[in-house]
């Protein structure tokens, strides 16, 4: 099974000093040419502030974080479960989990980041600021990723893909037969609604429970089968899936 999960535009500052950025670590290691690629670009368009400004949409308040791209290369490194934050990672409580959950996550969970393109859950990245969207000079990150992005997932094997990204992350690396889940809350008539402001808090509570019950899943049945035993609700309608967000104690009608 693998986990397809968004990066998260706030990230957790700090890490190790002593392990900075190696792209020859990180998972998919046939990606390299083309991270080397964004990092000099996004490096490129940071170097100016009023640059920065449109290219990676800073406002006043966030503005500063442009500085993250000038030091990528000696800048500490943070596991990428660790290094995200925001609604969908703080109810992973990464820190505080055991080395199974962490295994876990490591061999399942891949984060689609802009700057890097696909990610292992365990791979060391520093803070940095780029986005799906981000417009960077010369370079289309919507043109860049997708292909060769989806070829190094599509080398992970067979396997249920359970895909949790957003739309625009989606989109930087398609994978034919993934599953998307649709977070959705149900009514006492039995209304369904697609969810926003508790969307990422299912999505992340799900993996946090994936990670700490070490689910043994691999195809559809076998994660109903294992969101029944564990008092989830994932459930077939039409031709999609939904996942119920009351099941995991979030969302409201």
């Amino acid at each position: 099974m693998t986990v397809l999960l968004p990066p998260s535009e706030t990230k957790r500052e700090g890490g190790d000093p002593e392990r900075t950025l190696d792209l020859g670590v990180l998972s998919f290691p046939e990606l390299a040419t083309e991270r080397a690629a964004v990092i000099t670009a996004a490096r490129s368009v940071s170097s100016d502030e009023s640059s920065a400004r449109t290219a990676l949409k800073l406002g006043p308040k966030s503005v500063s974080e442009r500085l993250r791209n000038l030091v990528l290369d000696v800048s500490p490194t943070l596991p990428a479960i660790d290094r995200y934050t925001g609604v969908l990672y703080d109810p992973l409580a990464s820190l505080a989990a055991d080395q199974s959950t962490r295994r876990w996550w490591e061999q399942h969970v891949v984060v689609q980041s802009a700057m890097f393109g696909p990610i292992g859950a365990g791979d060391p990245v520093p803070a940095y600021r780029l986005s799906h969207d981000s417009r960077l000079p010369g370079l289309r990150l919507a043109s860049l990723w997708p292909g060769v992005a989806s070829g190094a997932l599509a080398e992970r094997g067979e396997g249920l893909v359970l895909d949790l990204r957003s739309e625009g992350y989606r989109a930087l690396g398609p994978v034919a037969g993934a599953v998307p889940l649709r977070v959705v809350s149900v009514g006492g008539d039995g209304r369904r609604k697609a969810l926003n402001h508790w969307n990422k808090t299912a999505k992340g509570r799900l993996v946090s429970l994936l990670g700490r019950s070490g689910a043994s899943v691999s195809s559809m049945p076998d994660l109903v089968a294992w969101a029944r035993d564990n008092g989830v609700l994932v459930e077939r309608v039409d031709d999609g899936w939904d996942l119920v967000a009351e099941s995991l104690g979030a969302g409201v009608v």
